[in-house]
């Protein structure tokens, strides 16, 4: 499956956004699609997940609350919905997905195969 990332941009703080993953070559709905974010100087790590078939959402500490998972399989996307932002939410993000990931492996990067390109997103305060 080739993933594509889009929507970030520039917004202030408090503010919002909508991250979308396309997917193209495979129905992503047969994967766990996760978004991961590299800060500056920062390593990667986890914001969220959404696992294939319906079986429920998971999110980094930081951003429940915030931050919204949904997929949309009519359109082969993931998007990610993103309230309250905070400077501290300033990173590149990424769209990731594979399959088989058992519950404890959806936060690790290095689980998944499949990567989109990243997209910016920063937050002004």
């Amino acid at each position: 499956v080739q993933l594509q990332a889009s929507g970030g941009g520039l917004v202030q703080a408090g503010g919002s956004l909508r991250l979308s993953c396309a997917a193209s070559g495979r129905t992503l709905s047969i994967y766990t699609t996760g978004w991961f974010r590299q800060g500056p100087g920062k390593e990667r790590e986890f914001v969220a997940a959404i696992r294939n078939g319906g079986g429920g959402s998971f999110y980094a500490d930081s951003v429940k609350g915030r931050f919204t998972i949904s997929r949309d399989s009519a359109k082969n996307t993931v998007a990610l919905h993103m309230n309250g932002l905070k400077p501290e939410d300033t990173a590149v993000y990424y769209c990731a997905a594979d399959r088989g990931l058992i519950s404890s492996s959806i936060g690790d990067s290095s689980r998944y195969r499949n990567w989109g390109q990243g997209t910016l997103v920063t937050v002004s305060s």
